[in-house]
């Protein structure tokens, strides 16, 4: 004998606990199971532990998808500001801090513990930790096979998130079942995640990691004024993490290491009369480790200002403006924040979250081919999906 519920969601996340919580507030019989034994794990370690919530300008632009459309009506009916309604009610404080992110004065937990209250409002069983085994239609509802008792019910919301970050628990759940039943998948990778070279070619930049600086960088369609960040392995920073989700293999990149600046006119202009070597000039500029860099790699170490030629001064400034670069691949889902690709929206409802070819059965937050810029736009995705998910079920 199965418990019967009318809905079951798969996934305490952020997706999955907004989504339980609108639709056991909404009087919904709600069971909500995850097979972790510590729920919101990817909330905790958000935002440095305070959890980069939303962000005040999200909206459909900040988002990539195969159908880019697609997230327009969740988004439209679940806004940065009916968040920023719920936490005001229970007290959390918040502060902008950079381009709209917003983040908690105190604590990522005094989401998770929202959340869970919310949940609790709504009268929500849990089960968990709980492994959701088999899920199969029966008779026009919905059987899961569990780890504890089998459940029957009239609703599945899958909240199972993407492949990112496994050692907090990521699985391919959700991918799985689309798979299992005919529902189409854009191909899943990483995203927001720092870019590898090869070995040899990076070898000239190993000495420069834990060089920051704030850059131009651009890829495909992607562009972004971020901080880029060197490592032992390659370049990460918010620059990198954004446009990460834009490359494909094969692709270059391009970064202007001093944006918003002329430096041909500068370095030409500085000339006349100017003993400074020429990696002291660019060091008012540049961080000094890079500045030494780059006049190595041009052969201008140690050389006044004064004695360069215009033609070398012009080639160095051009080569700090338009760095291009081919990234051999990334540091892979246990380095990226978020999956890109997922289920094809285009299989989906955008107002009730669910597969069209399978009444009852709905998709909420990362397992979905809707992926957010880096600052809090990931979570605004979360919600409202979960939200419209919730009202629908």
């Amino acid at each position: 004998m199965a418990d019967e519920f009318d809905v079951a969601v798969i996934g305490a996340g952020a997706a999955g606990m907004m989504c339980a919580a609108v639709a056991g507030q909404r009087g919904r019989r709600v069971v909500l199971i995850d097979h972790a034994e510590v729920i919101g794990e990817k909330i905790r370690i958000s935002g440095g532990g305070r959890c980069n919530f939303t962000n005040l300008g999200a909206g459909p632009t900040n988002f990539l998808s195969d159908n880019p459309h697609f997230c327009r009506s969740a988004l439209s009916r679940y806004t940065p500001q009916d968040f920023l309604k719920l936490i005001g009610s229970y007290g959390i404080r918040w502060h902008e801090k950079h381009k709209g992110q917003l983040f908690c004065n105190e604590s990522a937990q005094q989401i998770i513990d929202m959340l869970i209250a919310e949940c609790d409002q709504g009268g929500v069983v849990w089960h968990q930790p709980c492994k959701v085994e088999a899920l199969r239609p029966e008779a026009g509802r919905w059987r899961l096979e569990t780890s504890g008792d089998a459940i029957d019910v009239a609703a599945v919301v899958i909240a199972t998130g993407g492949l990112s970050i496994p050692k907090i628990g990521a699985t391919d759940f959700g991918h799985r079942i689309a798979r299992q039943l005919g529902i189409p998948l854009i191909a899943p990778r990483p995203a927001l995640v720092p870019l590898t070279f090869d070995a040899s070619e990076w070898a000239p930049f190993v000495p420069l990691a834990g060089a920051s600086l704030e850059v131009d960088a651009r890829c495909n369609d992607g562009e972004f004024r971020e901080d880029l960040l060197f490592t032992h392995r390659g370049l990460s920073g918010p620059a990198i993490l954004q446009i990460s989700s834009y490359w494909q293999p094969g692709d270059s990149i391009r970064i202007d290491l001093a944006p918003g600046r002329r430096l041909d006119e500068t370095l030409v202009q500085a000339k006349p009369g100017n003993k400074q070597h020429v990696q002291n000039v660019l060091a008012q500029y540049l961080p000094r480790r890079l500045a030494e860099a780059w006049a190595e790699r041009h052969g201008l170490t140690g050389k006044p200002l004064a004695d360069c030629a215009d033609k070398a001064l012009r080639s160095l400034a051009n080569a700090l403006h338009n760095w291009q670069l081919t990234p051999n691949g990334s540091e892979g889902y246990r380095k990226a924040e978020v999956t890109r690709g997922g289920i094809d929206t285009r299989a989906l409802d955008q107002r009730t979250m669910m597969a069209r070819a399978h009444p009852g059965l709905h998709f909420v937050g990362e397992v979905m081919d809707v992926t957010g810029w880096l600052g809090g736009y990931n979570f605004q995705w979360a919600w409202a999906s979960g939200f419209a998910a919730g009202q629908a079920v």
